[in-house]
């Protein structure tokens, strides 16, 4: 304020318009005539020499110069100030904000993320009335708390054959299951599933994943099916005893194709690959000639087994008998519990259904960037004495040091919209900077 009340005090350089009265003019001049810097013109008008006006704009520019000294002094120790109390930074929204990053994340499909499942337990709490229709496959005892279903088989034929219609043939469980899945995940002219293995086909044997473990889509190229062969012996009904496995094997493994045409075919249920006999670690077999076994949707989650080569391949034995009772997909069933009892060579482990989910997550992230002088101090009770508010520690005098352990987003309205947890406290002081850096997942 010193510094704007001697510029107001300085003499002002002007000159009056020639419009004023001639006389005021003179008055003027000859009351000023003592004054030794001022000269003026014949009309009246002040006027300076060089030397004057030099001198004058120096002492300007000197004033000028201390009161911006003066103006970021003061905003210097403002902040100073408000870093030492700050108790939120708003984000600079260009350097400190990255938003829209888009990444594919995949896991275990299974429960608790994992990729690979070796037992397999059918649920009893399912109706008759159900199970004429699917099975749900458990990875342990339902009446156990913790196990979870997994996923679903279930047969299905184009005209109702391999299940008891009661007299009413168009009504029966096994059409009623071809015809969901067609409408599901054939085109609206399609009536029939068509696959590399036989073409056309009546009958199909279909895996369904849960959705809630699917997240967006099965992740082509990392699932593999294992599938023991079936026993010569075979009942009729597949809730039979005699439905089993070889004793002897062999274990074939299914994996789809996308390892060889990564696109796949697009369809109006997304992509479709094949479904051919191959394994994870050593890819698909006999790539110039593959043995296809079916579809797989990876965008619905769903596997399509042609039912003709599983009769084929593995010795199904499927009932394909009018209006006759065949719980054939409990066939399915026996064929991938059957394969745990079974050690892959290729890893030396009991052979098991791997399968990883795939969701693309787009993730917002936050920088955020703590100086020196900036969160030093602790809005806790323990940071400072109840009765006159003084530090407690008499080492954090002019040293403080505290543990940063969480980040709070607030909205410009201060409404608490989410917290980050570091992994551990982060120890903060006048000589230790911090860059910590929160993604949000969306």
């Amino acid at each position: 304020m010193k510094t704007i009340k001697q510029l107001k005090k300085q003499q002002r350089l002007s000159v009056v318009p020639r419009r004023q009265n001639r006389a005021v003019a003179s008055s003027r001049t000859n009351s000023r005539d003592d004054d030794p810097v001022q000269q003026r013109d014949r009309d009246g008008n002040p006027v300076s020499s060089a030397a004057t006006t030099n001198r004058l704009n120096d002492q300007v520019q000197q004033l000028a110069e201390q009161l911006a000294q003066e103006i970021i002094a003061e905003q210097q120790q403002t902040q100073i100030l408000a870093r030492n109390g700050r108790t939120f930074t708003k984000f600079d929204t260009v350097n400190d904000v990255i938003d829209n990053q888009t990444e594919t994340v995949t896991a275990g499909l299974w429960s608790n993320n994992v990729a690979s499942l070796t037992t397999y337990f059918s649920s009893s709490t399912q109706t008759d009335s159900q199970r004429k229709y699917y099975v749900d496959v458990f990875n342990g005892d339902p009446a156990t708390t913790g196990n979870e279903c997994q996923f679903s088989i279930a047969y299905g034929h184009a005209l109702g054959s391999g299940s008891d219609s009661q007299g009413q043939l168009n009504d029966s469980p096994s059409k009623a299951i071809y015809s969901q899945y067609r409408q599901l995940l054939l085109n609206p002219t399609d009536t029939r599933f068509t696959t590399a293995g036989s073409g056309s086909t009546d009958h199909i044997y279909v895996v369904n994943f849960k959705r809630n473990r699917l997240k967006e889509r099965l992740d082509a190229g990392n699932f593999e099916l294992p599938l023991a062969s079936m026993s010569a012996s075979l009942d009729s009904n597949a809730t039979g005893s005699n439905v089993a496995v070889t004793g002897s094997g062999p274990v074939f493994t299914l994996i789809d194709d996308s390892s060889l045409n990564a696109q796949g075919t697009l369809g109006d249920s997304g992509r479709i690959y094949n479904i051919v006999s191959g394994s994870i670690n050593s890819g698909v077999f006999n790539p110039t000639a593959p043995v296809y076994y079916g579809l797989a949707y990876p965008d619905y989650g769903t596997l399509i087994l042609d039912g003709k080569m599983l009769d084929q391949q593995l010795n199904f034995q499927t009932n394909s008998g009018s209006s006759s009772e065949g719980n054939n997909h409990f066939r399915l069933f026996h064929s991938v519990s059957g394969s745990a009892g079974f050690t892959n060579p290729e890893t030396a482990d009991p052979y098991g259904f791997l399968a990883r989910n795939s969701e693309k997550v787009t993730s917002t992230h936050y920088f955020v960037r703590i100086k020196n002088a900036e969160y030093n101090f602790s809005n806790n009770p323990s940071f400072t004495t109840g009765s006159d508010g003084l530090i407690q520690q008499s080492t954090f005098i002019g040293d403080p040091k505290v543990y940063i352990t969480t980040v709070g987003l607030y909205s410009n309205q201060q409404e608490l919209l989410a917290v980050a947890k570091l992994s551990k406290p982060l120890l903060k002081s006048f000589q230790r900077e911090a860059l910590i850096r929160v993604k949000l997942d969306f």
